[in-house]
């Protein structure tokens, strides 16, 4: 069993399909909402950290004041070999902790484009069962480079840096493979001023209606989860 603690941003950006997985595995989970003012919890209290996203950017410290105590516990975390999870601005958060500047990408992604896996994620058993092209869900504008001795695994057209894997249990996804129809509603929801034209930018409809996109990116999703299980 495992002691999983995640970080939430903002109430409509929480575990989704992850909290399944979660409970069905038999493993205990808490959280620190940062808008509730939650504190966060000694790292020997914790065997995994996930990193959820949110609407703010990485470098909005003065008007995010946890960012930078949030970002001390992610450091503390890889440093104590812990698994961490980034997801969304969580991988953001991630590499910014790892030294790599962090963006506004070339262009915003929001809605189910596809992502290429790199020859190298075949190394991993997380991800080489992956296909090595597949729509995955979008919702960010920032982008981030490559840390340093991180291993990138995944890109898009409009975004080089997809995924990455640091070490073997530190985990950075742009992209949302727990993403749920219910969870994707509520980001349009509270985000649709983000919803203008643009060249990888979906309506609502086109987001919602994609069954089997969404089965199989909490599918994969598992799938990661499994195996990271495995190595701690």
């Amino acid at each position: 069993m495992r002691r999983i603690h995640y970080l939430q941003h903002v109430p409509f950006e929480g575990l989704a399909s992850i909290e399944k997985w979660v409970t069905k595995s038999g493993h205990t989970i808490s959280a620190t909402k940062f808008y509730q003012d939650d504190t966060l919890p000694s790292i020997d209290d914790i065997d995994w950290l996930i990193v959820m996203g949110g609407p703010m950017n990485i470098y909005e410290d003065s008007k995010y004041a946890w960012l930078n105590p949030e970002k001390r516990f992610i450091e503390a975390a890889i440093a104590h070999n812990k698994a961490v999870i980034g997801i969304c601005l969580g991988s953001q958060l991630i590499a910014d902790v790892l030294g790599s500047p962090v963006y506004k990408g070339s262009e915003k992604e929001i809605g189910w484009f596809p992502i290429t896996m790199t020859p190298e994620a075949q190394n991993y058993p997380a991800f080489a069962p992956l296909p090595q092209s597949f729509q995955v869900f979008h919702w960010h504008g920032d982008t981030f480079d490559l840390p340093s001795g991180a291993v990138r695994l995944a890109y898009s057209q409009a975004c080089a840096n997809q995924a990455f894997i640091y070490g073997e249990k530190v985990i950075g996804l742009q992209f949302h493979l727990e993403s749920t129809q219910e969870s994707v509603r509520q980001i349009i929801e509270n985000c649709a001023d983000e919803l203008v034209p643009g060249k990888y930018i979906q309506q609502p409809e086109d987001m919602l209606s994609q069954d089997d996109n969404f089965s199989q990116i909490n599918n994969w999703m598992q799938h990661i989860l499994e195996q990271v299980a495995i190595l701690t």
